[in-house]
């Protein structure tokens, strides 16, 4: 059953605080999918079912499609829109609160991850999936503001402690650009789609110390390097040698570090990352 037509059958009222903005358009469904390189082996987790649109797009191309709903309300909507589809299945459960064991069981393995993401809640998910080496890649629907920071060059005004972090494990890319006018109920902002993806021998290093180092870089943006390395409790000129070492000027800031740069800050504050 169409979408729309579900909706107003089951009475389906949107609910503001889970973010719900739903994707119509057909081709941009099949375009998202395309992104995300999905095949006849892959299995995807799709973190938002919404209305059970791109979920279908998805099955279409995948194994199987497992995805993730918070709002039991649109319980009646998916029963329409996803009838006969029998390589889906829906969990009606927060994902961010199910844990990465259950998921995997849930997947069955691996699995490519896939969703529009409500806004609200892009960034904890994200960080989440990467820090815990979730799956090979995750293509996302994110607000267009997210995703330029997300993709961001080092040293541009977009370039931020999540841009660091994804690019220790991963590339990043935007894939396409999408109208406000492409959902329903349309949002206030215009969308992108981000791809990342994971490369897996850098997956299996632990880089829990330089992800705390970027989080100490980046939080007082205005701060130079080593003023906010000595506001997390590093020896001042400790700190000072090693950015020395790698050579950069004492009142570098930490924008103008790749992940790279933070890696051998790291190496050379604390030693060599465990593999």
């Amino acid at each position: 059953m169409n979408l729309r037509d579900s909706i107003k059958k089951n009475g389906f009222v949107f609910n503001k605080r889970f973010g719900q903005n739903f994707i119509s358009d057909t081709n941009l469904l099949e375009a998202i999918a395309y992104d995300a390189g999905i095949n006849s082996e892959d299995t995807v987790v799709e973190i938002g079912t919404g209305g059970g649109t791109l979920t279908l797009a998805l099955a279409k191309k995948a194994k199987k499609v497992v995805s993730f709903e918070i709002d039991k309300n649109l319980q009646p909507v998916l029963a329409d829109t996803l009838a006969g589809a029998e390589n889906i299945e829906v969990v009606f459960r927060d994902f961010m609160k199910v844990s990465e064991e259950e998921i995997r069981e849930f997947a069955g393995g691996d699995y490519k991850v896939v969703a529009n993401l409500p806004y609200y809640i892009t960034t904890p998910v994200i960080m989440r999936l990467a820090e815990k080496n979730m799956s090979s890649s995750i293509t996302v629907m994110v607000q267009k503001e997210v995703a330029e920071r997300l993709a961001a060059k080092v040293g541009s005004k977009d370039y931020g402690a999540i841009t660091a972090q994804l690019n220790l494990t991963s590339s990043v890319e935007i894939t396409r650009n999408v109208n406000r006018n492409m959902f329903f109920p349309p949002p206030n902002v215009d969308s992108a789609v981000v791809k990342i993806t994971f490369d897996k021998e850098k997956q299996s290093l632990d880089f829990s110390r330089v992800r705390r180092l970027i989080k100490i870089a980046f939080a007082m943006r205005r701060k130079t390097l080593i003023n906010n390395l000595v506001s997390a409790g590093i020896n001042k000129e400790k700190g000072l040698s090693a950015i020395s070492k790698l050579g950069f000027s004492p009142d570098i800031r930490g924008e103008k570090l790749s992940s790279e740069d933070f890696v051998n800050l790291e190496k050379e504050l604390y030693g060599e990352i465990d593999s």
